[in-house]
């Protein structure tokens, strides 16, 4: 195992993580509380960098706090079965194809607006009027 000792700005270069953030998942609990040097510094070591380099990871794929806070506690229990792991995979996909059903939804929308738009003036304007409460311009 790699003995590196990483400070919280080496730990959060390495992981693309803003020094803040690494502060916040300690402070929730989704990485563990360093090591404290004489100086009092923060001492991180090859596991921070593992567990913040998952809780990234899983972040840009869009899970949720808990999600990923369900995933780690998982993760850490490596003889059980993964169904819980795929439920929670399968739960995040379903939000996904949510957001992705409303954004296709707001697009035919505003390709609506965009196609009634004569680009004339202003006070002709089919967007306007559409965005406005009354329908007037």
């Amino acid at each position: 195992m790699d003995a590196r000792i990483l400070t919280i700005g080496q730990l959060a270069r390495e992981t693309g993580t803003k020094v803040e953030t690494v502060r916040f998942y300690e402070k929730s609990g989704l990485l563990p509380a360093p090591a404290r040097t004489e100086g009092n510094y923060r001492s991180y070591d090859r596991t921070h960098l593992n567990r913040l380099s998952f809780i990234r990871r899983a972040r840009d794929l869009g899970f949720s706090l808990d999600q990923v806070r369900a995933l780690l506690a998982l993760s850490d229990d490596r003889e059980q079965s993964c169904a819980a792991v795929n439920a929670i995979a399968k739960e995040h996909r379903a939000e996904v194809e949510r957001k992705i059903a409303d954004l296709q939804s707001l697009k035919k929308e505003l390709d609506r607006m965009i196609d009634h738009c004569g680009c004339g003036i202003v006070a002709d304007c089919r967007i306007i009027e559409s965005l406005s409460p009354d329908g007037r311009r």
